[in-house]
């Protein structure tokens, strides 16, 4: 038995750029559109031409794609002008795009409220945008905009907004829930009525997430007969953002319901680098991934009570629903104050720290891990600070150097311009092998200073740290008062991108970040295989 097609149409450049906070250079969008092009996708909606230089710019010359179909997006022409004295409309056609996506109202009070016209005007603007991109040898569909609320509201005007489409030759008339307010039930009912008037493989899905099931409409649209899907990577988009693409591709893939019916273009070789395309497109962003997104999260596949580690530990499925490295992930036992034997032995395992498991240092690691975290040690989100607990409960860490003192003074002072600046100085003093190495520097701020002090003269290890840099540093109270105790976290990288975060805590937030900075350089010494 043969699947059926479904398409997936990328709009993170599009609609994802409405992002709050989100503002992509012409680099990133071209960077992205490769991305989701090496993915798979079948569609990737550049932006709209016209409407900015930077979009303007975009569509000067089609990026080299090897699949995706490059997609403009636009108004169909405006009410009382011709599709020749449109600007918008001309723009499009002008566009070195591929394809076409006019959005139009399909609800008729938006049509009375917004656009202030007549439903007759609305229907004759769909018919004469899409018959013109179409006599331009362009690929062309329609986001019937308020699609859901538009047909509960009329049905039969909506249904005839997706029809003039149909009718006048576009490929896909796709079905918007723009407030993104229909429930899943009403997604299915709807899109089962209009595929008994325009075949299911030219009709798409575009939902938003502002009641979280942007993706449980969308596979609701498929059940109805729907076969195309938009969305965006990490679910960007306006107000609540659309529907995610990282948690929609691997349901399509590995759920039986769809992967037995359907084919996507996104193949099992290709899904596996999917968690590296979450991350790329956050890290281009300057944004936290979200830890507990589906599939791609850093805990989507995380254990932290010592029962269900036990379980996980001995067959996986237990407590997973498909196996982490499908989608480029990775399994994880935390260890933490829930923590168990089970857990410990497994981030040993993963860490590649040697043990004997009848070694008595082994409960006693766990004693400390739930002390410490009493105190207010994170180690499920410190793996390099774990990982140092663990070597040193055991005996396996080399004593490469010891802070004798440090000093850090934070000073305002005017600078050669007049200017009042707030300057950070740091003076550390180390022991290594003997040798007493003192540096200073100063910094934008005393965590700044401490850092570039610490690690601008370590003498024979000196070599082992020039690529290390810190990249993020995260502060929590943990309770409040004038003795509050403060928690800092600290990510760094090394010269092969690899990352890890360390963790310190004190009532004093110098000393906590000072205990995080040493965790992450002495973590950097034994993951280079630095000589005691």
């Amino acid at each position: 038995m043969s699947k059926e097609r479904l398409y997936l149409f990328d709009t993170t450049l599009r609609d994802g750029a409405q992002t709050n906070g989100v503002d992509f250079t012409l680099t990133d969008k071209q960077v992205i559109a490769g991305m989701l092009d090496d993915l798979g996708i079948d569609y990737v909606e550049g932006g709209y031409p016209g409407a900015n230089p930077l979009d303007t710019e975009f569509f000067g010359s089609k990026p080299k794609l090897n699949h995706a179909r490059f997609t403009a997006f636009g108004m169909t022409r405006r009410a009382g002008r011709s599709v020749s004295n449109d600007p918008g409309v001309a723009g499009l056609l002008e566009a070195k795009a591929d394809a076409i996506c006019f959005v139009a109202k399909s609800s008729a009070y938006q049509v009375r409220v917004a656009l202030e016209t007549t439903k007759e005007e609305n229907l004759a603007s769909i018919r004469d945008s899409v018959a013109a991109a179409k006599a331009a040898g362009r690929e062309v569909m329609l986001d019937c905009e308020h699609f859901f609320d538009g047909y509960k509201e009329d049905a039969s005007f909506a249904l005839a907004c997706a029809k003039a489409a149909y009718e006048a030759g576009a490929r896909w008339v796709v079905l918007c829930d723009t407030n993104g307010g229909t429930m899943p039930n009403e997604v299915e009912a709807i899109v089962t009525e209009v595929t008994k008037h325009i075949p299911g493989d030219h009709v798409g899905i575009h939902a938003h997430n502002d009641t979280e099931q942007a993706v449980a409409n969308s596979l609701a649209a498929v059940r109805a007969g729907a076969r195309q899907i938009q969305g965006t990577l990490n679910g960007l988009g306006e107000r609540c953002g659309n529907a995610n693409l990282c948690s929609l591709i691997p349901t399509l893939k590995l759920k039986k319901e769809f992967s037995d019916a359907f084919e996507i273009s996104v193949t099992a070789e290709k899904m596996a680098t999917l968690v590296k395309v979450s991350r790329t497109l956050d890290d281009m962003l300057n944004r936290v991934p979200n830890r507990h997104a589906a599939y791609v999260g850093e805990s989507a596949f995380v254990t932290k009570t010592g029962i269900h580690a036990s379980a996980v530990m001995k067959d996986p499925q237990t407590y997973e629903h498909v196996l982490p490295e499908t989608v480029g992930n990775h399994r994880k036992v935390l260890v933490s104050d829930q923590a168990g034997r089970s857990n410990v032995i497994a981030e040993l395992d993963r860490a590649g720290i040697a043990y004997e498991k009848s070694d008595p240092k082994l409960t006693r690691l766990v004693e400390e891990l739930k002390e410490r975290e009493a105190q207010g040690y994170a180690y499920e989100s410190a793996n390099a600070s774990f990982d140092l607990l663990a070597r040193r409960t055991l005996g396996k860490v080399p004593h490469y150097f010891e802070v004798e003192q440090f000093d850090v003074n934070v000073e305002q002072r005017y600078n050669a311009l007049g200017e009042r600046v707030t300057v950070a100085l740091a003076v550390v003093k180390v022991d290594v092998a003997g040798e007493h190495l003192i540096s200073a520097a100063e910094g934008n701020g005393p965590v700044n200073a401490l850092d570039v002090a610490l690690r601008k003269d370590l003498g024979k290890y000196q070599k082992y740290i020039e690529g290390l840099t810190l990249i993020d540093y995260r502060v929590r109270i943990l309770n409040g008062g004038t003795g509050a105790v403060t928690r800092v976290l600290i990510e760094s990288e090394d010269e092969n991108g690899d990352r890890w975060t360390t963790v310190g805590v004190s009532p004093n937030i110098i000393d906590a970040s000072f205990q995080a900075l040493m965790d992450s350089v002495i973590y950097k010494l034994v993951k280079s295989g630095a000589p005691a």
